[in-house]
Protein backbone atom coordinates (compact mmCIF):
# COMPACT_ATOMS: atom_id res chain seq x y z
CA UNK A 1 0.00 0.00 0.00
CA UNK A 2 1.52 3.27 -0.56
CA UNK A 3 1.55 6.43 1.20
CA UNK A 4 -1.37 7.88 -1.06
CA UNK A 5 -3.50 5.07 -0.03
CA UNK A 6 -3.03 4.75 3.28
CA UNK A 7 -3.96 8.53 3.58
CA UNK A 8 -6.93 7.67 1.39
CA UNK A 9 -7.97 4.79 3.46
CA UNK A 10 -7.54 6.78 6.83
CA UNK A 11 -9.94 10.03 5.13
CA UNK A 12 -12.80 7.68 4.52
CA UNK A 13 -12.21 6.08 8.25
CA UNK A 14 -12.60 9.12 9.69
CA UNK A 15 -15.53 10.52 7.51
CA UNK A 16 -17.36 7.52 8.47
CA UNK A 17 -17.01 7.98 12.07
CA UNK A 18 -17.64 11.46 11.90
CA UNK A 19 -20.63 11.43 9.43
CA UNK A 20 -24.26 11.58 11.03
CA UNK A 21 -26.45 8.38 10.29
CA UNK A 22 -28.57 10.10 7.58
CA UNK A 23 -25.05 11.22 5.61
CA UNK A 24 -24.02 7.56 5.62
CA UNK A 25 -28.02 6.30 4.20
CA UNK A 26 -27.52 9.22 1.73
CA UNK A 27 -24.39 8.11 0.73
CA UNK A 28 -25.72 4.28 -0.08
CA UNK A 29 -28.70 5.59 -2.04
CA UNK A 30 -26.81 7.91 -3.71
CA UNK A 31 -24.29 4.79 -4.38
CA UNK A 32 -27.47 2.43 -5.02
CA UNK A 33 -28.75 4.78 -7.66
CA UNK A 34 -25.66 5.29 -9.87
CA UNK A 35 -25.68 1.32 -9.75
CA UNK A 36 -29.44 1.14 -10.65
CA UNK A 37 -28.39 3.46 -13.63
CA UNK A 38 -30.00 6.52 -12.12
CA UNK A 39 -29.03 10.38 -12.76
CA UNK A 40 -28.44 11.93 -9.68
CA UNK A 41 -32.03 14.20 -8.98
CA UNK A 42 -29.99 17.03 -7.51
CA UNK A 43 -28.75 17.65 -11.33
CA UNK A 44 -31.92 17.17 -13.15
CA UNK A 45 -33.59 20.09 -14.67
CA UNK A 46 -37.36 20.70 -15.96
CA UNK A 47 -37.43 19.75 -19.14
CA UNK A 48 -35.40 17.03 -19.60
CA UNK A 49 -36.65 13.24 -19.41
CA UNK A 50 -34.55 11.98 -16.72
CA UNK A 51 -34.36 8.60 -14.89
CA UNK A 52 -33.83 8.58 -11.40
CA UNK A 53 -33.59 5.33 -8.64
CA UNK A 54 -34.23 5.85 -5.01
CA UNK A 55 -36.20 4.72 -2.00
CA UNK A 56 -39.90 6.33 -1.29
CA UNK A 57 -40.12 8.32 1.35
CA UNK A 58 -43.76 8.93 1.38
CA UNK A 59 -46.67 7.94 -0.45
CA UNK A 60 -50.23 9.85 -0.44
CA UNK A 61 -53.38 9.80 -1.87
CA UNK A 62 -54.61 13.31 -2.67
CA UNK A 63 -58.53 12.84 -3.05
CA UNK A 64 -59.19 16.22 -4.90
CA UNK A 65 -62.94 16.13 -6.74
CA UNK A 66 -61.83 17.07 -10.07
CA UNK A 67 -58.46 15.50 -10.06
CA UNK A 68 -57.24 12.57 -7.38
CA UNK A 69 -53.92 11.85 -7.67
CA UNK A 70 -51.17 9.41 -5.92
CA UNK A 71 -47.92 11.24 -4.94
CA UNK A 72 -44.39 9.43 -3.87
CA UNK A 73 -41.40 11.46 -2.58
CA UNK A 74 -38.94 9.73 -3.85
CA UNK A 75 -35.45 10.55 -2.16
CA UNK A 76 -31.75 9.34 -3.88
CA UNK A 77 -29.02 10.49 -1.65
CA UNK A 78 -28.87 13.71 -3.16
CA UNK A 79 -32.47 15.30 -3.66
CA UNK A 80 -35.87 14.62 -3.73
CA UNK A 81 -38.42 13.95 -6.81
CA UNK A 82 -41.74 13.59 -6.40
CA UNK A 83 -43.83 11.10 -8.16
CA UNK A 84 -47.63 12.03 -9.37
CA UNK A 85 -50.05 9.38 -10.86
CA UNK A 86 -52.93 11.43 -12.22
CA UNK A 87 -56.06 9.62 -11.34
CA UNK A 88 -54.95 6.89 -9.21
CA UNK A 89 -56.19 5.78 -5.87
CA UNK A 90 -53.42 3.06 -5.04
CA UNK A 91 -50.91 1.45 -7.57
CA UNK A 92 -49.29 -2.23 -5.86
CA UNK A 93 -46.15 -2.54 -4.54
CA UNK A 94 -45.45 1.55 -4.47
CA UNK A 95 -45.34 1.96 -0.84
CA UNK A 96 -43.01 4.08 1.80
CA UNK A 97 -39.24 2.50 2.18
CA UNK A 98 -39.55 0.95 -1.67
CA UNK A 99 -36.68 1.04 -3.96
CA UNK A 100 -37.86 2.08 -7.27
CA UNK A 101 -36.20 3.19 -10.62
CA UNK A 102 -38.10 6.05 -12.23
CA UNK A 103 -38.13 7.70 -15.78
CA UNK A 104 -40.07 10.49 -17.17
CA UNK A 105 -40.40 14.18 -18.07
CA UNK A 106 -39.24 16.66 -15.11
CA UNK A 107 -41.49 19.42 -14.53
CA UNK A 108 -41.28 22.17 -12.03
CA UNK A 109 -44.46 22.60 -9.26
CA UNK A 110 -44.18 24.73 -6.43
CA UNK A 111 -40.75 24.95 -6.12
CA UNK A 112 -40.42 21.08 -6.37
CA UNK A 113 -39.26 18.15 -9.04
CA UNK A 114 -41.80 16.65 -10.21
CA UNK A 115 -42.70 13.46 -13.05
CA UNK A 116 -46.53 12.77 -14.24
CA UNK A 117 -47.68 9.04 -14.87
CA UNK A 118 -44.12 7.63 -14.65
CA UNK A 119 -42.72 4.62 -16.00
CA UNK A 120 -41.33 2.79 -12.98
CA UNK A 121 -40.17 -0.48 -12.43
CA UNK A 122 -39.47 -1.76 -8.63
CA UNK A 123 -35.92 -3.16 -7.40
CA UNK A 124 -35.78 -6.42 -5.37
CA UNK A 125 -33.74 -5.39 -1.99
Amino acid sequence: MTTDEGRMSLRRMLRRWTSSEAEIEAGELRRLSALAGGRAARYCLPGEVVRVSGRLRTVVYNPRSNRPTLEADLYDGSDVVTLIWLGRRRIAGIEPGRQITARGRLALLDDRKVIYNPYYELQLT
